[in-house]
């Protein structure tokens, strides 16, 4: 069996560091499986393509919720032409079975 190759574009729904579960917010939400160190980048949640009109949410992007104090930021990470990328970042620890949330207002 050949080692798997490291490929930046290769995507994997969820990272194993989170889940999908029930959320107390609104519906399903973002779940810690394990703790989670600050500054962790999750992966990409939302991707601008000018063929499309708006964002294209991953699962990731999918399932987070919103609340005035968030555990985790929208951050930039590709901006080419009008091609526009964002991955989750942790601001803080996470605990394990804590629901990752972002300030949708800010």
């Amino acid at each position: 069996m050949q080692d798997a190759i490291y490929n930046p574009f290769y995507y994997k729904p969820l990272p194993d560091e989170i889940t999908i579960g029930g959320s107390e917010i609104e519906g399903l939400g973002i779940f810690a499986t394990t703790e989670i160190d600050p500054e962790t980048d999750l992966g990409t949640t939302h991707i601008k393509v000018p063929m499309f009109h708006g964002y294209i949410r991953t699962p990731i992007g999918g399932f987070l919720n919103h609340a005035e104090e968030a555990n985790c930021e929208l951050v930039l990470i590709h901006d080419w032409d009008d091609c526009k990328v964002y991955n989750v970042f942790t601001l803080r620890a996470i605990e394990q079975g804590e629901e990752l949330v972002l300030n949708y207002e800010d």
